[in-house]
């Protein structure tokens, strides 16, 4: 189990979201940032899709109370584990909670690591300390029983993902444990209290991985293809997209990112009839200020889509956060 002592300004349960029910009104939803859950999850030996705990400008601290692997991917973000341990009479340094000299070093992922002692637990040996201890990005580590994970807010980037082996166990809504900003559909926000379920690992594949590459979040450009509705905009609307850098707004949210730069003039006057969206659509409403949708996006639209961001790409624009120069690039 995993008790949230602070979400941090704003933390949800996601996984790979619920592909097929745009027919219902019912958006995907999912990880805005679908490649860093996937490697958090591979590095703990997760399927790819498993839940974990996707944080906006980090900010979290999450208490274990069983202990458990566990990889952050994402935006990176400075990681300490909060760790108890028991002191020998004297101050002689940890023991085990046998009395046993207990070693500090870190189990290999592919290993079996020692039992921990609870935060608090009493003991004849000794007195329970805590010790923090820095860990690393995009690389699996164990948690032991009553270890605090604590995150800070991340240097560049706005997501990052907390992985845990077995995957957050929250009930499945219509065949996914994301929760949807949109529909309100999944668990809710996580709050300070909050204690999440871990599922079980007995069938899953042992850890091979010791750390992988942080992949770059790329943040300045963001490739698109044109169209499907680049004839609602007079000639060289497109180039007018691509040309400047464009700003993140405040108002970005798992919906969409919202930009501020040159305006994007229509050829045609009316919207059209709603139609369906895809994630990483280029909206532009009167505003003239274009959207791009990320997961949480509504199945449906009236105003006309200049572009659509190739899959790479939904990924960075996930990461953008306000205040953030971008450019668009004709692929």
């Amino acid at each position: 189990m995993i008790e949230v002592v602070a979400p941090g300004p704003y933390a949800t349960v996601q996984d790979l979201g619920r592909p097929g029910y745009a027919h219902l009104g019912v958006p995907r939803s999912g990880a805005a940032d679908e490649p860093s859950l996937r490697l958090a999850n591979r590095l703990v030996g997760n399927p790819q899709n498993a839940a974990g705990i996707e944080l906006t400008f980090g900010g979290a601290r999450l208490r274990f109370t069983t202990g458990a692997w566990t990889a952050v991917a994402g935006a990176a973000c400075p990681l300490d584990l909060v760790r108890p341990y028991e002191t020998a009479p004297g101050g002689t340094g940890p023991v085990s909670p046998g009395g046993a000299p207990a070693s500090t070093s870190r189990s290999s992922p592919a290993g079996t690591p020692a039992s921990g002692i609870s935060a608090g637990e009493a003991s004849p040996q000794g007195r329970i300390r805590r010790v923090t201890v820095p860990q690393a990005m995009c690389a699996p580590f164990w948690v032991p029983p009553g270890g605090e994970l604590r995150l800070g807010t991340p240097r560049a980037g706005l997501r990052t993902y907390v992985a845990v082996r077995g995957g957050v166990d929250v009930p499945i809504t219509m065949g996914s444990r994301s929760a949807d900003s949109l529909s309100g559909l999944g668990p809710p926000p996580l709050r300070t209290g909050t204690v999440l379920p871990v599922g079980p690992t007995g069938d899953l594949p042992p850890i091979t991985v010791d750390a992988a590459p942080s992949p770059e979040l790329g943040r300045g450009v963001l490739r698109v293809l044109p169209g499907p509705r680049d004839d609602w905009f007079v000639p060289g609307a497109l180039a007018t997209l691509c040309a400047g850098p464009y700003e993140v707004s405040q108002d970005s949210n798992r919906v969409g990112v919202r930009m501020r730069g040159a305006h994007l003039e229509r050829a045609r006057s009316g919207e059209l009839p709603s139609e369906g969206m895809v994630a990483g659509a280029v909206q532009v409403p009167p505003s003239g200020q274009p959207i791009v949708f990320l997961a949480d996006h509504p199945p449906t639209g009236g105003y006309p889509v200049i572009a659509v961001l190739t899959s790479a790409s939904l990924a960075r624009a996930a990461q953008l956060r306000p205040g953030d120069r971008v450019r668009f690039r004709r692929d």
